[in-house]
């Protein structure tokens, strides 16, 4: 699913190890900022992410990328278009450009540099809350159709799904005993995501947030802003809308009009893409757990997720795929 950038100029397994303190304060100089030696790891694990001090000012946010997942041209890609938006006065959090730069190399690795934003989790059990959010989108996809991407990826079905479920199947992660369980209902839901996509054809895809759910999203008294593109891509409008919506179909009814009440005030909502709801969620459901088994060398992870790859965990799995199934022969929320 993520493009592979020529070599990154790390040896060893597990080159966020090299990631010491002393290493982290180097590079944050090397970008032209005296660090004041403050440093806090912050939550993060597909890339590295600290809060570091800086002398006589604000603290910064360093942002260390994994080595191999992006090109150099996709993450400036990434950085244009945060900057794009915020120069439109859309509260998103650009990167800083020091030296004419926004993109940093030092010690093999490839960093940037970011301002350092409070806030909380939006309140979306909240009607109004969730239309602020719906005019954020709506004015986000407004500027994301304006142009494309040339160098990200794009939403992929057949590798989010069939891709990330062969792989899988075929690295030994699926315990013997459950694969055939395995094959059959992801063979059965794969053939829905299908018939969703072709549903729900029409628009061209356009430039998203891409990975937008609600810790990506920090409030405080002046509102929103959004955080975090690293996974920003092309693709239906409705990949930032459905990760917002929660609960039963009800529930999820109603936050969706909401939310739609507010995004359609700056850009149309076609709602042939309401078939991808659960498509959606299904390739989400398929592709985490192919990110966490793709990740399992990455020390960090077998801390953070000591459930995941256990015979319980794929038991569980498996059951949420099954109850996936009635999801998606469900009709598409209503408008």
């Amino acid at each position: 699913m993520n493009e592979t950038p020529a070599g990154d100029g790390i040896s060893g397994e597990h080159p966020f190890a090299a990631l010491q303190p002393a290493l982290l304060l180097d590079m944050l100089e090397s970008a032209g900022v005296r660090a004041d030696g403050r440093l806090l790891a912050l939550n993060s694990y597909e890339n590295r992410v600290y809060q570091l001090g800086v002398e006589d000012d604000a603290p910064l946010i360093l942002k260390v990328y994994r080595p191999g997942r992006w090109s150099d041209a996709s993450i400036l890609e990434e950085h244009a278009f945060a900057v794009e938006l915020a120069a439109l006065d859309i509260p998103v959090v650009p990167p800083l450009a020091t030296d004419g730069r926004t993109l940093h190399h030092a010690s093999g690795f490839r960093f940037a540099l970011y301002p350092c934003h409070g806030g909380h989790a939006p309140e979306l059990d909240d009607a109004d809350t969730r239309e602020w959010l719906g005019r954020l989108l709506g004015r986000l996809h407004a500027v994301g159709e304006a142009a494309s991407f040339r160098h990200r990826s794009a939403i992929d079905p057949d590798a989010m799904g069939k891709g990330n479920r062969d792989w899988l199947l075929e690295s030994g992660w699926i315990p013997p005993a459950m694969e055939t369980g395995y094959r059959q209902v992801t063979d059965e839901l794969l053939t829905g995501v299908d018939a969703a996509f072709h549903q729900a054809d029409g628009r061209s895809p356009i430039r998203l947030h891409g990975d937008l759910h609600p810790g990506n999203i920090l409030w405080t008294d002046h509102g929103p802003h959004i955080v975090d593109l690293d996974d920003s891509r092309s693709g239906p409008a409705v990949q930032d809308i459905w990760m917002l919506l929660s609960g039963g179909r009800e529930e999820r009814t109603v936050q969706l009009a909401d939310l739609l009440a507010g995004y359609e005030r700056f850009h149309d909502f076609d709602p042939r893409e309401l078939h991808l709801l659960e498509a959606l969620r299904t390739l989400r459901l398929i592709s985490y757990a192919a990110w966490l088994a793709s990740r399992w060398d990455d020390p960090a992870f077998p801390v953070a997720f000591t459930w995941f790859g256990t015979e319980r965990y794929w038991e569980d799995h498996v059951l949420t795929l099954r109850e996936q199934v009635a999801a998606m022969q469900e009709p598409p929320l209503p408008v």
